[in-house]
C-alpha cells in the first residue's frame, strides 16, 4: 500500500520536526508548509491525503483557510485535523464549523495524532467507499463499475442511458431543464437538439418500466425532468 502524504502547515520549526520525527517508520510521509502561502502551492503540486493544519498562522487565520479549503471542488474533501493551543469549546465548535474533521490541543502526544490521523483517514476512505455506490429505492447504480441492479437484478443500459441515470440518482429531486442536461450529461461543447434528450429519457424508462421504476424519472411541466422516489 503507497504511503499517505501529510501536509502539515505549522509555522513552529520544532513541531513540524517532531511530528517527522513520529512518522519514521510509519506509512506516512510528511510535507511541511509554514504558512498558508507555501501551503496552497504544496496542495496545487500534489494534494495531500490529509492536512495537520495550526490555528494560528502568520498570514491566514487557520479556520478561515480551512473554510476556504471546504469551499474548493479540488480541496472539499481533504480531511483536516486542527493543531491548536485553543482547547475553549467555542473554539472547538468554530473550528468543526468550519469543516475540520478532528481536534488536537498542543501540547499533544505524538501517538495520539498518528491515533487520530489513522482515524480521520479510515472514516474518510469508507466515506469515499460508500459514494461509489448510490442507492435509491430499489435501484443501486455502482459509479466505479459502471453496473446498475434493481433489487438484485441487472439492469442493462446504454453509454447514455447510464450518464443519464447517474447524474439523476447523484442528484435526486432536483429540476433539470433539457438544456442543462445537454451540458450535464452530453457536454457544454457539443451542440445537439434539445428533442435529443427526450429520447433518451423514453429509452431509459422504457427500460426502468420493466422493473417498475419508471416512475421515479418525472415530467415537470414547463420545467424539464426530476428524479425523485415520491410519486
Amino acid at each position: 500500500m503507497p504511503k499517505k502524504n501529510i501536509l502539515i502547515v505549522e509555522d513552529e520549526q520544532a513541531i513540524r520536526d517532531m511530528v517527522k520525527f513520529s512518522f519514521f517508520n510509519t506509512k506516512f510521509v510528511l510535507s511541511e508548509a509554514e504558512d498558508v502561502k507555501q501551503a496552497r502551492i504544496k496542495i496545487s503540486s500534489k494534494t495531500p491525503d490529509l492536512i495537520l493544519l495550526d490555528w494560528m498562522l502568520p498570514d491566514t487565520d487557520g479556520v478561515d483557510f480551512a473554510r476556504e479549503l471546504r469551499e474548493e471542488k479540488n480541496t472539499c474533501k481533504i480531511p483536516i485535523i486542527m493543531l491548536t493551543a485553543k482547547s475553549e469549546e467555542n473554539d472547538k465548535i468554530r473550528g468543526l464549523n468550519a469543516g475540520v474533521d478532528d481536534y488536537v490541543v498542543k501540547p499533544f502526544s505524538t501517538k495520539e495524532l498518528i491515533a487520530r490521523i489513522k482515524a480521520v483517514i479510515r472514516r474518510s476512505t469508507n466515506m469515499e467507499e460508500e459514494e461509489k455506490v448510490i442507492k435509491i429505492g430499489a435501484l443501486k447504480l455502482n459509479r466505479e463499475s459502471h453496473r446498475v441492479s434493481c433489487s438484485g437484478k441487472k439492469v442493462a443500459l446504454g453509454p447514455l442511458e447510464y450518464k443519464l441515470l447517474s447524474h439523476f440518482m447523484t442528484h435526486p429531486d432536483k429540476v433539470y431543464s433539457r438544456s442543462r442536461l445537454l451540458d450535464k450529461v452530453w457536454g457544454g461543447d457539443i451542440y445537439i437538439e434539445e428533442r435529443t434528450v427526450d429520447v433518451h429519457i423514453r429509452r431509459l424508462r422504457k427500460i426502468l418500466k420493466e422493473f417498475d421504476q419508471d416512475f421515479l424519472i418525472q415530467t415537470i411541466r414547463g420545467s424539464g425532468y426530476r428524479f425523485s422516489i415520491e410519486e
